[in-house]
Formats: C-alpha cells, structure tokens, sequence
C-alpha cells in the first residue's frame, strides 16, 4: 500500500523548518520529530527491478563477449574511490535555509518523501532506498562548494527535484548528482550551475529519465561532463537533455542504452572509451563539436539519431578509433566538418564496421578515413550536397571496403532498364583532390577558384594519374528518400 504524506502537516514541517532561527537548523533532533509528526509511514519494500527496455537489437558480434573493465584503482586519483563510502555531510554549505540531509536521515527505509516545497541547503546523502518526490517545486541549493547530493543506496527513487551551485573542482569532481549504487530511478530532475550534471561511478542498472543539465558558464574545455559513466553497465540512459555542457562520456561502460536523448552546444554529444556492446538510438545532436565517437571498444549500434552542424576544425559526425564491430544505419549526418571518421577500424581481426541505410548530406566530407584498412561495408545510403563523398589519408583510396547500393547524387549514369539502380558502376576519382588530402592544409582552399580551375582541367585532359577512391557496382539511380516523399 503506497503511502501518502499528511500535506497539511508536511507544509507545517516547511513552515516550521523556513522560520527557524539560523541555530535551530542544526538542531537535528527537532527536525526529526517535526518529520515523523507528518505522519510518514513506511510501505513493503518493492523489489529490485532492471530498467524496462525494449529486446536487444544488435547483432551477436565475434567479439560482443569482451569484458572491458576499469583498471584496478584507476577512479582513485582523479574520478574518486566509488569502492569506499562515500562520508556522510556533517553540517550544510548555507546556513540560511533549511538543510535536506535531516529529512532524508528521518525518513524510514522504503518509504516515500513527499518533500514540501521550498529551497533546501546541501550536500545531500541518501544512503538508503527512498522514495523522493519533489514535485518540481523542491530547490536543493549546494552553496557553490562540493557535491550537492550523492546517491549511494539501491532501489531509490529521486524525481522532480532542482539540484544547483555544486563547486567547480576537477579533483574532487564537483557535481549536481553522484550515482554509486544500483537499481535507482532518477527522473525528472533538473540540474545547472554545476561542474558535472550526473555521475554515474561503478553503478549499474539504473534508470536516468527526463532529466535536464547545464553546465557552470565556462570555456567548453573546462566544463563538467552532462552524465558521465565509469565502469557502469546495463544503465538506460533515456529522453535527457543535456546542453552548454562538455561531453556525455562512457568509460569501461557495457550494455547501457542511450535513447531519445537531446545533446547542443557541447564538446562530444556522446563519446564511448573502452566500452562495449552499448546502443545508441533516436537522439537528436545539434551545434555540438563532435556527435557520437567510439574509442577502443564497440560491438555496438547506432541507429536513428539526428546528428547536425558537427562543425570546426575537428567537427565530426559519427567517429571512431580503433573501434570494432559497429553498426552505424538508419542516422540522419548533415551539415557536418565531417560526416563520419574511420581511424583504424574495424581495429579487431575478423570484425567489421556496417554503414547501411544512412544519410549523409551537405557535409564537407561524407566520410573520411585515415586509412582504408578493410572490414568496413558501405551499403544503401544516400550521398548528397557533400563537398567531397569520401577523402583517404596520405592520397590513398578506399577500394579495399565494399561498396553498393548507394545512391550519389554526383553519379553520371543511366537506368534504361527502369529497375532502381544505375546501368554502370559509380566509380569516384581523385585528381587535384589529391593536393588537399596529401596535404591537409590546402583543404582550405578547396573551393577557391584557381583549385576549382585545376580540378577541371585536370578531369578533362589528366596531367598525373587520378586515383580511384571507391568503386559501387550497384548505385541506386534514384535518391530513395525523395521516392519516400513523393
């Protein structure tokens, strides 16, 4: 039976608790005594449960079983020990208003906080499962010094609350939130004015919902990441919305869902480090300077995001280093520096890396790879508006990667039988294109006109041998989404 809160008296408890003089607010004991006088009770304890999901879409990979493990006391220095407890707070950062830690030290274990309105004084530590509703209207102020609340319990549940003001120290990772436990639900929470937003640390199956962060204002490199995981797995990362931050970042991190997401004005909307067999599906990207990278790991999706003006000089779509076994369809990669970056991947012997389905348009260049080393599979997406289609490091090409049923907006062909697909192979040649992939610096005059100049001549009477980037034997004639359209 769920439990619902005297409001009368619980309004009484806020009144009582905002008209105390400043030295009654350490007075825990009749703090206590004013929250059990609201009549809380405690319900049966309901079970543990995973975040709901829908089936797991992706594709058994040769190396999906790889663990990827945070290195043994690698959180301790810079990341914090997540292994220890973490202390409890011994007094509030602001003396003039009311601290929240004595509300949570008097609730029962199990039982639901309906939190009246009002601001509240931090840090926070909720070392039990607890149910918080904070309705909105509930304002938990950290004073601009440390973490404002750590989350170090199982089975708790935090909704409708306003973290704010944490400290701004990369060594002691100042945050709105600090995560250390498993099975808890955090939504509808807004955080801003903190260095990091959600700090997820050794804390797996949890649920983050609905949740809006903003960073400190501060150079986007000495910003706190929006949700950071560190060695967090099975975590549904689901409709958050994280803006003026610097990265959403997942280390040592498996099997978690990032779903429905909205990422702007930050550094990396997404950036994977050693993590394996995460999906990444339906988010929205914008103005961001990279949108989804995977570094070291993989035997992932992507799938059904919306990436757009990845732009500067390192502006990147979807990316990847030394990464294995991706799927990376159905995403919408437009108005980008770069489309999508391949550096050394597939990186593990016998895997791949599976574009399909993809559009990738008006982007300086679709894809760009440092080197075309094999495994990557390029099929049924469509090329259009992008300055150059593809570009290889070192004037090299890109033949060693399949490519088919791709539609290119570029292609000079035919389809005289009507079936959909062009009557010759779209083959892509490099000739004055050379002089800006051999030296990277050229590229900012690829559009000049004296290069443009060259370009043409060079195509109509070749002076040095052009190199064939890319050969698809079955272009589509037909840009597929304008047939969707029509």
């Amino acid at each position: 039976m769920k439990p619902v809160a005297r409001r009368p008296a619980a309004a009484a408890l806020c009144l009582a608790l905002l008209c105390a003089p400043l030295a009654a607010l350490a007075d825990v004991d009749s703090v206590l005594k004013a929250l059990r006088s609201t009549g809380l009770k405690t319900p049966d304890p309901a079970p543990a449960t995973t975040p709901d999901r829908a089936p797991d879409p992706r594709t058994a990979f040769p190396g999906a079983a790889m663990e990827t493990e945070a290195p043994s006391g690698a959180a301790a220095d810079s990341w914090g020990d997540s292994t220890k407890r973490a202390p409890r707070p011994t007094a509030p950062h602001r003396t003039d208003i009311p601290w929240f830690q004595p509300l949570i030290d008097a609730a029962p274990v199990g039982s639901v906080l309906a939190v009246p309105p009002g601001t509240y004084a931090g840090p926070v530590l909720i070392d039990k499962a607890l149910t918080i509703e904070g309705a909105g209207e509930v304002i938990i102020h950290g004073g601009g010094s440390g973490t404002v609340m750590v989350l170090q319990a199982t089975g708790a549940t935090l909704r409708g609350v306003h973290l704010t003001a944490s400290g701004d120290s990369h060594d002691s990772d100042d945050a709105c939130l600090n995560v250390r436990g498993k099975h808890n639900l955090i939504e509808d929470v807004r955080m801003d004015d903190c260095l990091f937003g959600i700090d997820l640390k050794q804390s797996d199956d949890n649920t983050v919902r609905r949740t809006s962060v903003r960073s400190k204002p501060a150079a986007l490199g000495v910003r706190g990441d929006g949700i950071r995981l560190w060695s967090s797995h099975r975590n549904l990362i689901e409709a958050n919305e994280v803006i003026d931050s610097r990265d959403v970042v997942a280390w040592y991190s498996n099997d978690n869902v990032f779903r429905d997401n909205i990422g702007r004005r930050s550094r990396y909307s997404l950036h994977f480090m050693f993590a394996n067999r995460n999906l990444v599906e339906g988010n929205k990207y914008y103005d961001n300077s990279v949108g989804i990278y995977v570094m070291y790991g993989g035997y992932s999706t992507i799938r059904g995001n919306v990436i757009s003006h990845a732009s500067g000089a390192t502006g990147m779509g979807v990316g990847m280093k030394e990464a294995s076994d991706l799927i990376i369809e159905d995403n919408e990669i437009v108005y980008c520096a770069v489309g999508i970056g391949s550096d050394i991947s597939p990186f593990e012997p016998g895997t791949k890396v599976v574009f399909r389905n993809n559009r990738i348009a008006y982007n300086g260049i679709g894809i760009n790879f440092t080197s075309d080393i094999g495994g990557t599979e390029v099929t049924a997406n469509v090329f259009e508006g992008n300055m150059s289609q593809i570009a290889v490091g070192g004037a090299g090409a890109a033949t060693k990667s399949v490519w088919r049923g791709n539609y290119w907006d570029d292609y000079q062909g035919f389809d005289r039988n009507h079936d959909r697909t062009g009557d010759t192979a779209y083959e892509l040649y490099a000739y004055t294109d050379q002089l800006w992939m051999e030296q990277p610096y050229a590229r900012f005059f690829r559009s000049a006109p004296m290069l443009e100049a060259l370009d043409f001549l060079e195509r109509l009477a070749p002076f040095t041998s052009p190199v064939l980037l890319l050969r698809d034997e079955a272009p589509l004639f037909r840009n597929p989404r304008e047939e969707t359209r029509t």
